[in-house]
């Protein structure tokens, strides 16, 4: 069995190309679009239909059978499956064993649960409406569950032209033709079909069933009109499609197989023609025109029916009229035939595309895109009425239709790649909010339920709009579907408090540090969250305060915790509570630090001191624990380094003896290796919005804050200690 569910399904040894629908619209019932042979004679296309939609499928209820108990191994392959869904092989496995064993009820309930998940596997619909008709439901078409099964697999992949096949050919054998309504409901079908997959590069197995059925009627003015329109789509087999047409046009007669509007067209051009050609052999003869009563044409030929000179003559200007398009077309496919030749997987499946794959999408997407503009000076026709109509209608560059298509296509293959499908949101937004919302909700809730990023984009798209409420709700879903998410957390935050509802942003941010007790490391990220939410929006600095030493209490060693307290002590009224500063410095020198970070804690404390001292003595005595703790630290230093004493470095005196070298008693320099963190009074715009937390709570060490040069106080400042 395939993986992907569809290569052993196609009947005529051609892979199909199961593309996805225009998500805008709804689908509606066969029955409910009967559409007469007369309405497809002509030559235009129709009006767009409603095509399936797939946000409205629901999968059928699995019918219970009599057959007793499950298969021995379904309940382990079941709950391997439901265990890992993500896991596509466990669900083949499981697929693979219910087709051995044959059972009905457990094929059953594989399938509905598989597709569920996997919509776009449009092999494995195609299974599933085989598998009701061999039980024997196709007593009635219109409700069987054969016929359910199809258009819920119709409604989830419309572009699967297979799939197409498969429905038409299930009504075809189903159906009874001697019933009036038969024919409208095939052909209805047909119509729909074409709607939905008309446009895709390969439709031609469905436009050549259409014409075929339509000889089998035996409305050849009906298989006309079908090659009509065939002609104006851009397909891989679009020669095909025009050389079928010329046998069908010469072995028929004209009368017979074009619409009466362009059969009696083509009559008055012949008359025109052959009146001029009559009047220029008299002219040359000097004979004289016979008078007629007015109103009264000369014969076209002498019995009053159609000559073959006559038939011949038309098929010539029928032909004519459709030469223009077929070069039009030829046109077409050759601007798309690379991008088309560069796609090697047009279907669904769970393995990873290449990037040479992801490539040509994007690269035929753009082009695709910017023919929007430039699509009416490509094309090269004398009738801009014809080419504007053409384009309307979707089946040249620059048209809408062609897009979307284009776009549904893509979504099969790259359907688990989140860059495709904000492609689309981005290309449907300024058109319609609600196809833009539709395909976001195709996206998340099928077939990126575990991406995140869709997520949160759909969450943004709807704040952006207004929709508060809708926002609030894909949030709150994402965070109970993956719980423990810091970035969803901090969304909802963020979009409370962009709201206006502060009090629910400082009950979000202190429920998440609750439940983050567990886990030191993220209660410590909660914990400055909501310090910094506390002390710069609601102006609070004792709650600030509170919330960090109650994270210290918790996490002593954490730094970070030790430097937004420090920043928010220092950010304070230095005339207010000066000792606040050194209280948290001498916490910090007294936690499990590193050595590192205590200089630089105790660095900051003193150039505090230096700044806002109400005393010298106090400056003073802040200097000399800073200088007992540089001695301390560096004997450490050396001695975890196994470093010994260095011999005595010698300078020559005046007289040319040597002595000992008096270095200077200067600092330490400690060398800034990284960037400072953002501090809790600092500037966060720079964190490049949601995500980039990296920088600030994932550093591996603290840089230091700017000062590069040690203080020398004993250099003529202050008496050496």
């Amino acid at each position: 069995m395939a993986a992907e569910g569809s290569e052993d399904f196609s009947n005529n040894g051609e892979l199909g190309d199961p593309s996805a629908p225009e998500v805008s619209e709804t689908f509606e019932s066969a029955t409910d679009m009967a559409v007469d042979s007369e309405e497809n004679a002509g030559s235009e296309l129709p009006e767009v239909a409603a095509a399936p939609d797939p946000n409205a499928y629901t999968m059928p209820p699995a019918e219970e059978d009599d057959e007793g108990e499950l298969p021995v191994d379904f309940d382990r392959l079941w709950k391997a499956a439901h265990d890992n869904p993500q896991d596509f092989s466990s669900w083949t496995d499981l697929l693979q064993y219910c087709e051995q064993e044959s059972h009905m009820t457990a094929s059953r309930r594989a399938l509905v649960a598989f597709l569920a998940r996997y919509p776009l596997c449009y092999g494995y619909w195609k299974k599933y409406a085989d598998l009701e008709r061999r039980a024997g439901y196709t007593t009635k078409a219109e409700e069987s569950l054969v016929f359910q099964v199809c258009v819920q697999g119709l409604q989830a992949i419309p572009l699967s032209v297979d799939l197409w096949i498969h429905y038409i050919n299930l009504l075809l054998g189903t159906l009874d033709m001697n019933q009036p309504e038969s024919p409208k409901r095939i052909r209805s079908a047909f119509e729909e079909a074409l709607v939905a997959a008309g446009l895709d590069f390969h439709s031609d197995r469905l436009w050549d069933l259409y014409v075929e059925w339509e000889k089998e009627q035996g409305d050849m003015k009906a298989a006309t009109g079908v090659y009509d329109r065939a002609l104006k789509t851009p397909t891989q087999l679009y020669s095909s499609h025009y050389e079928k047409f010329k046998v069908h046009l010469n072995t028929n007669e004209p009368k017979e197989v074009l619409s009466p509007e362009e059969y009696e067209e083509l009559c008055v051009e012949y008359r025109q023609a052959l009146k001029a050609e009559r009047a220029a052999a008299r002219a040359e003869g000097g004979e004289e025109e016979e008078e007629r009563p007015p109103g009264e044409e000369e014969p076209a030929s002498l019995d009053g029916k159609d000559s073959e000179e006559m038939m011949q003559k038309m098929r010539e200007l029928a032909l004519a009229r459709r030469e223009k398009v077929f070069q039009l077309m030829e046109g077409e496919v050759r601007k798309r035939w690379n991008f088309e030749d560069a796609i090697k997987r047009p279907y669904f499946h769970v393995k990873p595309l290449d990037r040479a794959q992801l490539r040509a999408w994007h690269s035929y997407l753009d082009w695709e895109l910017t023919q929007v503009d430039l699509g009416q000076g490509e094309t090269e026709t004398e009738d801009p009425e014809f080419l504007e109509a053409l384009r309307d209608s979707g089946v040249v560059a620059g048209g809408d239709r062609r897009i979307r298509v284009l776009f549904e296509r893509c979504l099969i293959a790259c359907a688990l790649y989140e860059e495709f499908w904000t492609k689309y949101v981005k290309y449907l937004e300024p058109q319609s909010l609600e196809e833009a919302r539709s395909l976001f909700i195709r996206a998340c809730e099928v077939h990126l339920a575990h991406k995140h990023t869709i997520h949160l984009q759909w969450a943004t798209f709807e704040e952006r709009h207004g929709n508060l409420d809708e926002a609030r709700r894909v949030l709150v879903a994402l965070e109970a579907a993956m719980p423990g998410l810091a970035v969803v957390r901090l969304r909802r935050v963020g979009l409370e408090r962009r709201a206006g509802r502060t009090d629910e942003s400082e009950a979000l941010l202190r429920d998440a540090v609750a439940q983050s007790k567990e886990t030191p490391s993220l209660h410590a990220f909660y914990s400055i969250k909501l310090a910094r939410y506390l002390l710069k929006l609601l102006k609070n600095p004792g709650k600030a305060r509170g919330v960090l030493q109650e994270a210290l209490e918790i996490s002593p060693d954490n730094s970070k915790l030790h430097l937004n307290l420090l920043e928010l002590e220092v950010s304070g009224d230095p005339r207010g509570s000066p000792e606040g500063v050194q209280e948290c410095v001498t916490r910090a020198l007294a936690a499990p630090l590193s050595p590192r970070t205590k200089i630089l804690f105790s660095q900051r404390g003193l150039q505090y001191a230096e700044d806002y001292g109400n005393s010298v003595q106090s400056v003073l005595s802040i200097y000399e624990e800073h200088q007992k703790l540089l001695k301390e630290l560096g004997k450490k230093r050396g001695a975890e380094n196994g470093d010994g004493e260095e011999p005595e470095k010698m300078s020559k005196s005046d007289d040319g003896s040597a002595e000992p070298a008096q270095a200077p008693p200067t600092m330490p320099h400690v060398p800034i290796t990284t960037p400072p963190p953002p501090m809790m009074g600092g500037d966060m715009s720079g964190q490049g919005g949601y995500g980039a937390y990296n920088s600030w709570y994932q550093q591996p060490q603290y840089g230091g804050y700017g000062y590069q040069n040690p203080w020398n106080y004993n250099q003529g400042y202050y008496p050496p200690s």
